[in-house]
């Protein structure tokens, strides 16, 4: 959610912020359960050590990283570009008493320097946010993957969940510096005759 900060999402989320304090309910979880779980999977499956550092970009109410918290998952940063979005996840986190998730108010596009050393950095939405912005997405895309370059360790993981860019089109964009590991199975629909998946989910590994 790098949108400007008189954006919708800023709003989106001091609704949220609101509805919390109000009745204690996290709000919506962009992109829905199925591909917190995928994620999850995934990292277990892969073995991936329970001490590895992990970002969350655009970590929105911050719920991925408590169930990566419940899961065992000890090293956990979360970064939004909306400080009402950190606000909220701080309060989901304290709700759910995980004081070892670090969340920070960060633009990814202008990463802090202390942003740096992930061994896996994941992604449900972010990308597909500042790629819909009107003022040269194109160019907003490069420093993105700039940013992954920098904030990626060696060999590190990307983990991305797309629901406007195809397996294609993200393997192009993230072609300096990453190489695909796995497509993660997705659900699929069915349009006018053709198959088709509405969201996208890849691995990939820093080069």
């Amino acid at each position: 959610s790098f949108l400007p900060p008189d954006s919708s999402w800023d709003a989106a989320y001091e609704r949220e912020l609101q509805t919390f304090q109000d009745i204690g309910d996290t709000g919506e979880i962009w992109f829905g359960e199925e591909s917190m779980v995928r994620i999850i999977r995934w990292l277990e499956k892969h073995k991936v050590p329970l001490d590895s550092s992990v970002l969350d970009i655009g970590t929105g109410n911050g719920v991925l990283l408590v169930e990566l918290a419940k899961s065992g998952y000890m090293n956990l940063t979360g970064i939004d570009y909306s400080p009402s979005a950190i606000q909220l996840s701080e309060k989901v986190r304290e709700k759910e008493g995980m004081p070892n998730i670090k969340l920070k108010v960060e633009d990814f596009l202008a990463p802090s320097a202390e942003l740096s050393g992930f061994d896996i950095c994941i992604d449900k939405g972010t990308f597909d946010a500042i790629s819909l912005d009107p003022s040269d997405a194109v160019g907003k895309r490069q420093l993105y993957v700039g940013s992954l370059c920098r904030v990626v360790k060696h060999e590190g993981f990307f983990l991305i969940t797309s629901c406007n860019w195809t397996k294609e089109e993200l393997l192009n964009e993230f072609r300096e510096g990453f190489e695909i590991l796995e497509e993660l199975p997705t659900p699929k629909f069915c349009f006018g005759g053709r198959i088709g998946n509405s969201v996208t989910a890849l691995v990939f590994q820093r080069k």
